[in-house]
């Protein structure tokens, strides 16, 4: 009898181990799942678009810089910057003609033709465009913009967009668009909700290396893409810039 009781207690014992690991488990299951609405992006309709961070003025005389660090007359310093130390992984996304020729070592991107003037994204110049068409790409940006610990507090306070992300949930429903700044270091909700993450809009390293991969896969080379189909009426902003998202008649082109 001894025996039996000491074998159902160890018994006991061990189901409520396994009960909590459970729990446990379960807990670590919910965090990781992407915050709304960036958990609807593996599903749904998702296009990416390259904008023009900055449209240049008209040509200034050159401002002294910081000793050390020459300037470029009209870039703002965040760009120039981000374009000394960081761009060179994402050269697709520099605006034509922005920077003198060999500054990076690399031939300069042509100039926009006219034509694009016209096609803009949050008053933003589109470049390019393409279309996810790898769900597990789209499962891995969802992943990526859905998770709080891949943001933070720290960025610079400036709004230089170079790519533009949007997605349709669901048929018939306005996209939900955000703008994405790399020499900014920041994410803003563009269109259709509020920021979700109390960590901030800054982009730690890891989301800034995520986003660099799927940019090289998406827009693998500097071509400047010609605008969409439809592109030739009034100047477009925010999702109506996005005329294929909601269109089931005309399938989306993917420009590269």
């Amino acid at each position: 009898m001894r025996f039996n009781l000491d074998a159902w207690t160890r018994i006991a014992r061990r189901s409520t181990m396994s009960v909590a690991l459970l729990a446990s488990t379960a807990a670590v299951g919910c965090a990781a799942h992407p915050a709304a609405p960036f958990d609807t992006i593996k599903n749904a309709n998702t296009t990416l678009l390259r904008l023009q961070n900055y449209e240049p003025p008209a040509p200034t005389a050159a401002v002294p810089g910081a000793p050390g660090m020459p300037t470029i007359p009209g870039i703002p310093p965040e760009i120039q910057q981000w374009a000394t130390q960081a761009a060179p992984a994402l050269q697709q996304l520099l605006p034509p003609g922005l920077l003198p020729p060999g500054l990076l070592g690399a031939n300069p991107m042509p100039a926009a033709p006219a034509a694009q003037q016209g096609f803009r994204f949050h008053n933003r110049l589109v470049l390019g465009t393409a279309q996810v068409m790898d769900q597990d790409v789209r499962e891995e940006l969802g992943d990526m913009l859905g998770d709080e610990d891949n943001f933070q507090l720290e960025h610079q306070p400036c709004d230089y967009a170079e790519l533009g992300v949007g997605w349709v949930a669901q048929p018939n429903m306005p996209p939900y668009e955000i703008l994405i700044s790399f020499s900014c270091n920041n994410i803003r909700a563009a269109q259709g909700f509020a920021w979700p993450h109390a960590t901030g809009i800054g982009m730690k390293p890891k989301l800034v290396q995520g986003l660099t991969q799927i940019v090289q896969k998406l827009f693998p080379t500097t071509t400047v893409a010609s605008p969409p189909v439809g592109s030739s009426a009034p100047p477009l902003v925010g999702s109506a810039a996005l005329p294929l998202l909601n269109s089931a008649a005309r399938p989306p082109v993917v420009l590269l």
